[in-house]
């Protein structure tokens, strides 16, 4: 008698249920791939992936009854439907409801009242005087996000000078990451007291490591130190396109959405001083030592970038991870297409799946042509 119970309070469960709208969370949002898609889950930061079927019906049919989707299918894949929404009921990705009206969609806009959001900083021979010139007038650009990279020799007090500085200038950027290359001197221990203590610091990348090893530190939350076996030696390291790269959050979906990933709003200051959109590139816009970086931001050419999004990039259009991806137009499969696919990445969308972007036979006539052999 119980089982029946059960069974029949089922059943009447199910049906009511064909009465109802099922509705994603406002953060929850579905992107349509060639071969597969995925639901983006921006507020806790991951990624589901789903059939394109599941994503058609989330994406056509959002505000359209469970049982009005299944006769707009002719009722042929009905217990199909009921368990596509049961899966993304059970991961918290959605809920049943009658009243969709109450529950409006994430606004997906995005805006920067700042000329530039984010900004590199190469140095291979570290003078004080000249970094600091650098962030003075990132400063007065209002920059929030800055990469330091040191290429050549440095000492930990190098790292010290230099955030002591942002913090005696009381400077408006507030996240700093350092990339430095492994000195046994430089300790772990020398490392997370660093991030324990100053603020601004959120990461440091320590290339030419021994080992790949990522450490997050317990004391300090979303604070983490990277060790690299990667020898990266100047700007041609850049580029490189990987899942651990993805940045699964609301700011920089609804950024990729109309705007390019990597470029938009980004200045760099290459080892040689000079002003680009990426160290990367070969066309820069003046000299820090003749230049102001506000007057670089303001030549007609240095925007030209930004605009650039991955739906209209090539591959990158069909693909699932677009928004969550970053990209790269220095360093592009067919050099003299600007809206090539960016090199450096061996994912495949028409296949899902991953492989060595630097071994691919298609690849190597681009690779010489950028001189990226040895890389």
């Amino acid at each position: 008698m119980l089982l029946i119970s059960i069974n029949q309070s089922q059943k009447l469960l199910a049906l009511k249920k064909q009465t109802k709208f099922f509705k994603l969370f406002a953060a929850c949002i579905p992107v349509l791939g060639y071969n597969r898609s995925i639901i983006c889950d921006l507020e806790g930061g991951e990624l589901y992936y789903i059939p394109n079927d599941l994503c058609k019906v989330l994406l056509n049919h959002e505000d359209v009854k469970i049982s009005k989707i299944k006769r707009i299918y002719n009722y042929k894949f009905d217990d199909t439907i009921d368990e596509y929404f049961e899966y993304l009921s059970q991961l918290n990705l959605g809920f049943f409801t009658d009243s969709p009206q109450l529950f409006p969609k994430m606004d997906k806009s995005w805006y920067s009242p700042f000329k530039i959001s984010n900004a590199i900083i190469d140095i291979d021979n570290f003078r004080f005087p000249y970094v600091t010139k650098i962030l003075d007038q990132l400063d007065s650009l209002y920059c929030k996000y800055i990469q330091i990279r040191f290429f050549g020799e440095n000492e930990y007090k190098n790292l010290i000078e230099l955030i002591s500085y942002l913090d005696k200038t009381k400077s408006t950027i507030f996240s700093v990451q350092f990339i430095i290359k492994y000195d046994i001197d430089i300790s772990l221990a020398k490392i997370e007291k660093f991030l324990e203590n100053y603020s601004r610091v959120v990461s440091v990348i320590v290339y030419s490591s021994p080992k790949n090893k990522l450490i997050n530190v317990e004391s300090l939350e979303r604070k983490y130190i990277f060790y690299s076996k990667q020898n990266t030696i100047n700007e041609t390291a850049c580029g490189n396109i990987s899942e651990s790269l993805f940045s699964v959050n609301i700011e920089n979906f609804t950024e990729s959405l109309k705007f390019n990933s990597c470029l938009n709003k980004k200045i760099s200051i290459d080892t040689r001083g000079n002003i680009k959109n990426c160290p990367s590139f070969s066309q820069s816009f003046g000299n820090i030592e003749g230049t102001t970086l506000e007057e670089a931001v303001s030549h007609k050419d240095f925007r030209k970038y930004w605009h650039i999004t991955k739906d209209q990039i090539e591959v990158c259009k069909d693909c699932e991870f677009r928004y969550v991806c970053t990209d790269c137009r220095a360093y592009r499969e067919n050099p003299n297409n600007l809206y090539s696919k960016p090199l450096k990445c061996g994912y495949d969308p028409y296949t899902n799946k991953w492989e060595d972007w630097s071994t691919n036979p298609l690849k190597q006539k681009a690779i010489k042509n950028y001189s990226l052999e040895e890389v």
